[in-house]
């Protein structure tokens, strides 16, 4: 049994180590098979983007030639050589972890990343070349291309950039105008794209970029304009993450029997599958990261992780907000409630941003394509439909929309979910969810009233439901068919928890005559909800109606 590769970003590594390794080679042949010869390629945070770098870097690279059998025997790609098989030199830079303090911070340190890089380089390849510390980033990359062309005559460069967005992403959260001096006509960065660029005219054949968003890209252009953007390109939807196929295959070599996987692989599914990145692409994918962590814990433990979300990585989740608060006002209350709530967005996805220009709407749910957030589901008119992939996303949005939420109202709410989850669960009573509910109701203002309407006090709680963790959470929102307006179904039904399925029902204020009526309205609602084979199957559910008016909530149990 090959142990499961969680962690591990180096090909070389990987395969000298006995990792499994889902071959993900068959691109490579792809990649070297089309016309443009400088590739652009965006995808999320933990997708597998620096392992498929060094995947290249290992293959194209000529001092590994004696070791091509042993790295790549077992891979499609070890089948089917290309032609420039490790035919290049590789320069290779990793732009992540930039101390993006300020300006200064990360010019210092975006140089420091150059010097290392070049430094493996001419140290690795023993080129004659002094390095100036005291040179600036775009001089020292030019003088070293320079070096190389008089020093190895009829040789070539592949330039790999990973995270080449990383500290740009970083500075836009929370540092516009210093992101914008970088990346201005005058910026270092810029320069040193132009540097690069200047490169292809001589050694540099072939470059690779990754990263996870087109943000500096508009800045980059005039200095820059020669990548091809292969993001939302079908032929390469599934080059990074898992397919499903590829995540059995996966679990069968960690030897989980075929009755483990059908447990298990619904709980990855609703948590880490969803992705698309292609209008046209054929599969949706897992985050891989995630999957690894997942199976990683299984196999450690014997059981399912009770964190579904690797800490390592949720942190990186938290830019949600950053990337959001770019696009103030009623504009990014729109993208939120569409999102939640499940309706989801048609728009066109940009390929490039202009940071000298407010943020739009579009601008917004561009970003939180690439950065995982959103993905497509499908389209409508011939522009790609976004919603949100899988439930890990869906608490993210969550709780961000219930902090803005909360800064509207001006109060601080305590979030008692164990307590919520206990009564549910142990009780199958909701008088607690139901109090902070009410206690969001009583504080939003007037002006909120004009817009609250039933889909909006089921978004609120839907947002509340969503953060306990012991349920599976199912919406007539989601589904978009006749279905429970909320079901809570225990994650471990055989520990005797219990459920509980909600009808909503509003009243505006001055409606209050209209209570009984709408109450009779729920009732038989959820008496025909009840009758599904779906619902019946399930034991231990209770069933209520909840009827707000105004800001006062009127609560029946249905036996």
């Amino acid at each position: 049994m090959k142990k499961l590769p969680y962690g591990i970003s180096n090909y070389e590594e990987l395969i000298e180590d006995g990792y499994y390794y889902v071959d993900k080679t068959m691109y490579i042949e792809k990649l070297e098979n089309l016309a443009e010869k400088r590739i652009l390629f965006l995808r999320p945070r933990k997708f597998g983007k620096t392992l498929f770098t060094s995947t290249l870097e290992n293959y194209y690279d000529i001092q590994k030639e004696e070791k091509f059998e042993k790295l790549y025997g077992e891979t499609y790609i070890g089948k089917n050589p290309t032609k420039l098989k490790n035919s290049y030199h590789i320069l290779k830079f990793n732009f992540a972890g930039i101390d993006t303090t300020n300006e200064e911070t990360t010019v210092k340190a975006f140089k420091k990343k150059t010097i290392a890089s070049i430094n493996l380089f001419v140290e690795k390849y023993k080129l004659d070349f002094y390095i100036n510390q005291d040179d600036e980033a775009e001089n020292i990359l030019d003088n070293l291309i320079k070096a190389f062309e008089i020093q190895r005559q009829n040789e070539k460069i592949y330039v790999i950039v990973d995270e080449y967005d990383h500290f740009a992403n970083e500075l836009l959260g929370f540092n516009t105008n210093q992101f914008k001096n970088l990346v201005s006509k005058n910026g270092k960065v810029r320069k040193w794209y132009e540097i690069l660029k200047e490169g292809t005219e001589s050694v540099v054949d072939r470059i690779f970029i990754t990263g996870v968003a087109p943000i500096t890209l508009d800045s980059l252009t005039s200095g820059f304009n020669i990548s091809s953007d292969k993001t939302q390109d079908e032929r390469f939807n599934e080059m990074m993450g898992f397919t499903e196929k590829e995540l059995k295959e996966l679990m069968k070599v960690q030897n989980i029997k075929k009755e483990e996987q059908e447990t298990l692989i619904p709980i990855m599914r609703e948590n880490y599958d969803g992705y698309k990145f292609s209008l046209h692409g054929k599969e949706k994918i897992y985050n891989s990261n995630m999957c690894l962590y997942f199976l990683n814990s299984y196999t450690e433990l014997g059981r399912i992780p009770e964190q579904l979300i690797d800490v390592n990585i949720a942190s990186d989740y938290t830019k949600l907000g950053k990337m959001l608060d770019l696009c103030k006002g009623e504009e990014r209350e729109r993208v939120i409630e569409k999102t939640v709530s499940g309706e989801g967005i048609v728009s066109e996805i940009r390929q490039k941003f202009n940071p000298a220009m407010e943020f739009t709407e579009t601008d917004l749910v561009s970003m939180l394509y690439y950065l995982g957030y959103l993905t497509i589901e499908g389209d409508e008119v011939g522009y790609p439909k976004l919603k949100i992939p899988n439930n890990v996303m869906k608490e993210i949005y969550s709780d961000y929309f219930l902090k803005i939420l909360r800064e509207e109202i001006n109060i601080d709410i305590n979030d008692n979910y164990t307590e919520i989850a206990r009564e549910i669960a142990l009780e199958g009573k909701i008088s607690k969810i139901i109090e902070m509910l009410e206690k969001y109701l009583k504080n939003l203002s007037n002006r909120d009233y004009i817009k609250m309407d039933e889909k909006y006090i089921k978004l609120i709680f839907f947002c509340i439901a969503m953060n306990l963790k012991i349920f599976r959470l199912k919406s007539e929102m989601e589904v978009q068919r006749k279905y429970p307006d909320i079901l809570l179904i225990p994650r471990e039904r055989d520990k005797g928890y219990k459920g509980v399925m909600i009808e909503f029902k509003y009243l505006k204020k001055g409606e209050e005559n209209k209570l009984e009526e709408k109450q009779k309205e729920a009732r038989e609602q959820i008496k025909e909800y009840g009758e599904f084979e779906e619902i019946k199957e399930l034991e231990n559910i209770y069933k209520y109606t909840v009827v707000a008016v105004n800001d006062k909530i009127y609560v029946e149990e249905i036996k």
